[in-house]
């Protein structure tokens, strides 16, 4: 498939009726590991693994860096690919252009809380230059309102989350990506402010299951770190073992 072709099928994913589940992954490795499993239908990295994975904070990786590191995982796999790309760092537009030349048919792009005016004038720049580039360039747009909302009431923040998600789907972005919504009232009420299949979550501990997110009219679920922090915790628990006096358990994969 062409670049388009895949941003196509990523598109046709978010706008079906069921919702999308993307199991992060941070490397070549564990994208083929997800890639191979019959339920996968797309490819989402984790910046915050990534990082994590390369010695960086979150959000403090050099675009080269980051760009080469999402690079393996395209080259790894033939499904579409969908990129967190932080808050699309100086020049957004030219971080997108980056991004799809290298196979890239979707991003996460975070608001970080900057301006309203600020935020969507990057969101506006991301997708001019993904459409320059004829690519139906899925932007998950991110904000933060609820997760850097501070002591911010929840109604409050509830309301800011809507209201720059309906700038960020003004200006073109396909989903609205907000981080900390749990609560069944507040996706309630981010679902009733920005349209059925609009929204975008992340299902971290405690939250809803997927099913219950598509009922609630919710179109992706992502996870994130946490699956690089399963990952690591699998080592850690078997490194305990192996200092313990055990043995690598018999049911190992063998190497391919």
């Amino acid at each position: 498939m062409t670049t388009n072709d895949k941003a196509l099928t990523l598109k046709a994913l978010h706008e079906a009726p069921e919702i999308l589940r993307v199991v992060n992954v941070w490397d070549a490795v564990s994208a083929k590991v997800v890639a191979d499993l019959p339920g996968t239908r797309a490819v989402a990295t984790a910046g915050h693994s990534i990082a994590a994975s390369l010695g960086y904070p979150d959000g403090g990786m050099p675009l080269d860096v980051a760009l080469a590191a999402v690079r393996t995982v395209v080259d790894a796999v033939d499904l579409p690919v969908t990129a967190d790309l932080d808050d699309g760092y100086d020049d957004p537009a030219e971080t997108i252009r980056r991004a799809i030349g290298l196979g890239v048919v979707g991003a996460n792009v975070e608001d970080r809380l900057r301006p309203v005016d600020e935020s969507v004038a990057r969101v506006r720049a991301i997708t001019a230059a993904a459409e320059a580039e004829g690519v139906a360039f899925q932007l998950n747009a991110r904000t933060d309102a609820l997760v850097r909302g501070g002591d911010r009431p929840m109604d409050e923040k509830v309301a800011d989350a809507v209201a720059r998600g309906r700038a960020f789907l003004d200006e073109g972005a396909a989903l609205v990506f907000v981080p900390g919504a749990v609560e069944r009232s507040v996706v309630e009420r981010l679902v009733e402010g920005l349209g059925r299949g609009r929204l975008s979550v992340i299902g971290l501990p405690g939250a809803l299951p997927a099913a219950e997110y598509e009922a609630l009219g919710v179109a992706r679920i992502s996870y994130g770190p946490l699956t690089q922090r399963v990952a690591l915790r699998a080592l850690r628990d078997l490194a305990t073992d192996l200092y313990d006096g055990g043995v690598i358990p018999p049911d190992t994969p063998a190497l391919n």
